[in-house]
Formats: C-alpha cells, sequence, structure tokens
C-alpha cells in the first residue's frame, strides 16, 4: 500500500547551475520507475547551506509530494547516497490526501 511523503532534495550544482532542469527531470523518472505517484514538484531555488556539506555551501532545493510504497523508500535512500548531485535528501511521512470536502 502507498503512503505519501515529502522528499526534499538539496542538489549539488556547482558548475552546471543550467541543468537543474535535467536533474530534477531524471530524479522524477527515477521515482516514477520505483512506482512513485507524483502529485507535486516545487522548485525552491538555490540557497546557502547553513553549514558546508562536503564542500558544498549552497545547494538548489527541490521538494517532491509523492506516494510510493515505504518498502521502495531503502532503495531510493541508496540510489541517493551514491548520486553525485544529490548532496542532502530528507524524507518526511505526510498525512493520507483527503477527499476534497463537497
Amino acid at each position: 500500500m502507498k503512503k505519501r511523503y515529502e522528499v526534499l532534495l538539496a542538489l549539488d550544482t556547482r558548475g552546471k547551475e543550467d541543468n537543474a532542469k535535467d536533474t530534477i527531470e531524471r530524479l522524477e523518472k527515477e521515482f516514477i520507475a520505483e512506482g512513485a505517484d507524483i502529485e507535486q514538484i516545487q522548485r525552491l531555488e538555490k540557497r546557502d547551506l547553513s553549514y558546508e556539506h562536503n564542500h558544498i555551501k549552497s545547494a538548489y532545493f527541490v521538494n517532491f509530494i509523492l506516494e510510493i510504497d515505504p518498502t521502495k523508500l531503502d532503495r531510493l535512500r541508496g540510489k541517493f547516497k551514491l548520486d553525485s548531485e544529490v548532496s542532502l535528501y530528507n524524507f518526511i511521512a505526510l498525512p493520507a490526501k483527503t477527499a476534497a470536502a463537497a
């Protein structure tokens, strides 16, 4: 059974700021390949990090709202850990989407 999550990603775009769109599209395809239903993609912009992480002082943030089988999360975390363009990531469980009141 799929559950709803918010996935915040900090992308390392050093030297390839113009390619953030391509990276986001690639990540979207990875989510879909794992069976995710993407509800929303929020491109938040490039921001300075509170602290330097792996010699990165700023990152481009993107937020995915999606539904996915929780058993796929470990696999996605493993992919992100090996992905040179994903600097930081965070998964937050969200409440199930409720039907709009009639």
